[in-house]
């Protein structure tokens, strides 16, 4: 079998090639389909072409530069943690359940040890290639894609399939054919538009007579009306929790936030991205607050502040913030758990709770106390601006899930049609959570495909 990779100049407009199965998208989903295709052809004593098509020069561009370039392949857990802890919402856990369950990150992991690639799990639970080089993570895979006899075809974009009887016809750019027994859609979504994920996919889906929800963003960044002041960008407040409401509606997310130039980054930003985009969709906008010590009531801070006006009256609020621990634990106040309360930040404290920054404690009528304790539990950020679709690490919308099986990924819609990836309707949470997704759903497209 052909397993030359060649690119769409060597196939002439006129040829029309035939395959067994057709994978369109050479990314995380697609790759891990073609790997789990032949695995299954060899179990069943199948004798199964496969093609792999992609529309950029080099398979995996975006696992190249995911994670900074280091690639948050998985999470640590079990299927059903990281399900729990990566999907918040009920009917995207509920559809890629059999996913994770038959392709596992233990075996996502045992795949590339098996060529050679080492992973680490951080304190966060997120799983690394130890080398801290996401290429490893492609080169992987594209070993196993040559043991695999899997041809493949580079710089092929795929402008249209349509079926044809009992196969599928599907057309590129330069105006090449192939016909095809089965397809699988392993596109991606329109995040990072420079690694080819235009939506391609989502419009042939759409045309094959699939339902589309629209494309948003998800973990991405915050950009607000008014941009943060230029001496807080890369300030960064450890474990707070931010807070976006509009119309009455409120969303939290706990995590670390970072000022940027333009708003907020950091994974509580990115993790509520996608929440506070369908806000400001329904509402028009919404207005972005921080609390501080999510973990302490207000009431509860109080009482500190009393404490340490009765033990140092003379000492000044200002002094006693700057060594006050961010988002300490309860039961942990004075330890610094998280760090203290960013001296760049305080100026900003004090302004917005009308006090003087020499103020004391014992000076500090309750009036001007209860203001302070306000801001620190929902100290403004601003309004946003933008959630801007092509900078999130992944989108939300695309392909129902209502018309897909869940236990296979085969269309509902079209017979012999599989879809997986990104092109799917789930966002997971940061952490190697839709890295996984897409090698889950990958693996049992391709598993199911050689069985249609």
């Amino acid at each position: 079998m052909d397993t030359t990779k060649i690119t769409e100049r060597g196939v002439e407009a006129s040829d029309v090639r035939h395959t067994a199965l057709l994978i369109i998208g050479s990314g995380a989903a697609g790759m891990c389909a073609a790997v789990a295709a032949r695995r299954a052809s060899e179990r069943s004593g199948k004798s199964c072409s496969i093609t792999l098509l992609e529309r950029n020069a080099r398979p995996g561009t975006k696992i190249r530069i995911s994670g900074g370039g280091k690639c948050n392949v998985t999470h640590r857990g079990t299927p059903a943690e990281l399900l729990e802890k990566g999907y918040l919402r009920p009917n995207e856990k509920r559809f890629l359940r059999p996913a994770f369950y038959s392709f596992a990150n233990t075996d996502l992991l045992d795949l590339l040890r098996s060529r050679g690639v080492e992973t680490e799990e951080r304190a966060d639970g997120k799983v690394f290639p130890l080398s801290g080089d996401a290429s490893s993570v492609v080169v992987a895979f594209e070993e196993l894609l040559r043991e695999s006899s899997v041809r493949q075809l580079f710089s092929c974009r795929v402008r249209s399939v349509k079926r044809q009887g009992k196969q599928f016809l599907v057309t590129t750019a330069a105006g090449a054919s192939f016909t095809a027994d089965v397809v699988i859609l392993a596109t991606g979504g329109v995040s990072w538009s420079r690694t080819g994920t235009t939506g391609d996919g989502l419009a042939i889906a759409r045309a094959l007579g699939h339902s589309i929800k629209d494309s948003s963003a998800a973990l991405a960044p915050l950009f607000t009306v008014k941009p943060p002041p230029a001496i807080l960008s890369g300030v960064a407040l450890r474990s707070v929790s931010l807070v976006a409401s509009a119309g009455g509606r409120s969303v939290e997310r706990r995590g670390d936030l970072l000022f940027t130039h333009r708003g907020f980054s950091g994974p509580a930003a990115l993790s509520l991205s996608r929440d506070i985009g369908e806000l400001a969709t329904i509402f028009g906008s919404a207005s972005l607050f921080v609390d501080l010590f999510p973990e302490q009531s207000a009431a509860e801070l109080e009482e500190k502040f009393l404490f340490q006006a009765r033990k140092s009256g003379a000492q000044m609020v200002r002094k006693y913030l700057q060594s006050c621990p961010i988002a300490p634990l309860r039961g942990a106040f004075a330890l610094a758990v998280h760090g203290t309360l960013p001296t760049a930040l305080l100026p900003f404290i004090m302004r917005q709770a009308a006090l003087e920054n020499d103020v004391t404690w014992s000076v500090l009528v309750r009036e001007k106390r209860l203001s302070l304790l306000a801001v620190l539990k929902r100290f403004p950020l601003g309004s946003i601006r933008e959630v801007p679709l092509d900078q999130g690490e992944v989108s939300a919308g695309g392909v129902s899930l209502a018309e897909v099986n869940p236990k296979t990924m085969q269309s509902r819609i079209v017979p012999k049609l599989f879809l997986c990836g990104e092109l799917l309707d789930y966002a997971g949470e940061i952490g190697g959570f839709n890295l996984q997704a897409a090698f889950s759903t990958g693996w049992i497209a391709g598993t199911h495909a050689i069985d249609s």
